[in-house]
């Protein structure tokens, strides 16, 4: 019986042919069986395919682990840097592909993201960067795939509603993370580090595929074994449910605020903020402003956040999102 390949397997084959080194085979290799039409005629080399991989991995789990990275980083623009991780097939990069101007492949097979890929979501009037990046599986991790992670400002956890191994793919996600030092938590579950080498990144976890059968039923499974542990929403990168409130608290979670400068007896820029982590204070915003603005500040006056109108505040005034801010020097 002929083995009628797909061209999507082909190309697989073709890329291990070319790759040099036992973590990228790996990848690959489960590609192709991911790939692989089952029936009779492709029974032998479904066979030869799991032969390779378990060699490999058992070549694999015999060297010493190297903590060099291959050097890839990506370059953080916007108010802040989110990194999407999740296992095989959870639909990272459609969600990527439906919040932001970026273009990821989207395929119905695990590992089809092999690159980081950044793309910015629009929220009002400010721009946030998402990173799609490679599955994260227990076999491979790459260590430039830890390194973005790790210099993150968020993590976008996304689950597959779809899956009925979904506990199993969260628990295998996160023991990578804590692998690697890295702690994820919510607003309400800040976990201490507690060793050198450990990095704390606030996490939102997306149960997504909210539309295919059963999955709100996994979505109530999946909010009951995170316990609250994380922020947790669910929606649909396909369907496009949902998407609004991921902007919002994608927002939220970054834990940043807005605020707008004017001058005296004039319109305040509204299209262009000065972005601040929450907490900041008058002066920290005229020394974001211009550092001449926090040497010579003699004192501001503020509206919004329920002032009155054009009220004068002291230096140590805590800024809120949306204040308008007039500074006299």
């Amino acid at each position: 019986m002929p083995a009628n390949l797909p061209p999507q397997y082909l190309e697989a084959e073709r890329r291990y042919r070319q790759a040099k080194h036992h973590p990228e085979k790996i990848r690959v290799l489960e590609e192709m069986l991911a790939l692989i039409p089952k029936h009779k005629g492709t029974e032998k080399l479904r066979v030869d395919l799991k032969r390779r991989l378990s060699k490999l991995k058992t070549e694999l789990e015999r060297r010493p682990a190297t903590k060099r990275g291959s050097g890839i980083f990506v370059d953080r623009e916007g108010i802040g840097q989110v990194v999407l991780v999740g296992a095989p097939n959870a639909g990272k990069s459609a969600l990527v592909r439906s919040l932001t101007n970026a273009r990821p492949e989207v395929a119905p097979y695990p590992f089809s993201t092999r690159k980081p890929l950044p793309g910015m979501l629009e929220f009002e009037n400010v721009k946030i960067q998402l990173v799609d990046l490679p599955a994260l599986s227990p076999e491979l991790v790459e260590g430039w795939v830890v390194g973005i992670i790790r210099n993150a400002d968020l993590i976008l956890w996304v689950v597959d509603l779809g899956s009925d191994d979904l506990l199993e793919q969260v628990d295998a996600t996160e023991k990578i993370l804590m692998q690697a030092k890295i702690i994820p938590g919510g607003a309400t579950d800040r976990r201490e580090v507690t060793e050198p080498g450990q990095v704390y990144i606030r996490t939102l976890m997306i149960g997504n595929k909210v539309d295919l059968p059963e999955a709100a039923d996994r979505f109530l499974i999946l909010q009951e074994h995170v316990g609250g542990r994380f922020s947790l929403l669910s929606g649909s990168a396909i369907a496009g449910t949902g998407l609004q409130e991921i902007r919002h608290r994608l927002y939220d979670a970054l834990e940043v605020l807005r605020v707008y400068t004017k001058a005296p007896g004039k319109a305040a820029e509204i299209a262009h903020p000065v972005v601040l982590p929450r907490g900041s204070t008058l002066l920290q915003a005229a020394d974001a402003v211009h550092k001449d603005f926090a040497a010579k500040l003699k004192y501001a006056r503020v509206w919004g956040s329920g002032k009155f109108e054009g009220q004068r505040v002291h230096r140590e005034y805590l800024v809120q999102d949306g204040d308008i801010i007039e500074f006299h020097i």
